[in-house]
């Protein structure tokens, strides 16, 4: 499986990262999980600087798509010719976005009648972009998730590892990041939040 982790300029740590590292225990099993980027190096909202792993066309021919959070993605949302630059089809890959990475997907025409899940601050974009926003930390429709909030991220992640790997990989994954004493309701807390979705 391929997975493009989408990140851009003025990324959030705790978008990119926590979902990069739980899909990243399925590595074991074939799973190519990558930092996917529009340029060579991108900067975090707190100065840390990564170099991508993959340019955008990566995501042509992923498995699955997640488009991150950060400052800048209201500009990045009104960049014509960078989201010209994608070509996603939700009928074949797994589609996903974290907080205001929510509003790159409507921009991009993947919301249609579909209601979503962001943060606070990008709640009133995405309804500017015409999308019923829900006040909840996930939902999924078909190939289609959105989650709200930084730490739901691990929801994501885990819609992303049942989707593709199975419930059994899912749980198994959840577990071990889970912190110590908290793991068994961890994960029955994450599944409880994805399973309605499945």
């Amino acid at each position: 499986m391929n997975i493009a982790v989408l990140t851009f300029d003025g990324f959030n740590e705790l978008d990119s990262f926590v979902a990069f590292g739980i899909l990243n225990r399925m590595k074991e099993f074939g799973w190519n999980v990558q930092i996917t980027s529009p340029t060579e190096f991108v900067t975090s909202m707190n100065g840390v600087t990564i170099r991508a792993q993959q340019p955008l066309e990566f995501t042509h021919t992923a498995d699955a798509v997640l488009f991150g959070s950060g400052v800048f993605t209201r500009d990045i949302a009104q960049d014509s010719q960078l989201l010209s630059q994608f070509n996603l089809n939700p009928q074949k890959q797994i589609i996903g976005g974290q907080c205001s990475g929510t509003l790159l997907m409507s921009m991009l025409g993947l919301l249609d009648q579909i209601p979503a899940c962001t943060d606070l601050t990008t709640k009133p974009w995405v309804i500017e972009a015409g999308v019923k926003v829900l006040e909840q930390p996930f939902y999924a429709k078909g190939n289609l998730a959105t989650a709200g909030g930084c730490l739901s991220s691990q929801y994501l992640a885990t819609w992303v590892l049942c989707k593709l790997a199975g419930r059994s990989h899912a749980e198994a994954a959840i577990h071990y990041v889970a912190p110590v004493g908290e793991k068994e309701s961890t994960v029955q807390h994450c599944m409880s939040i994805v399973g309605t979705y499945l």
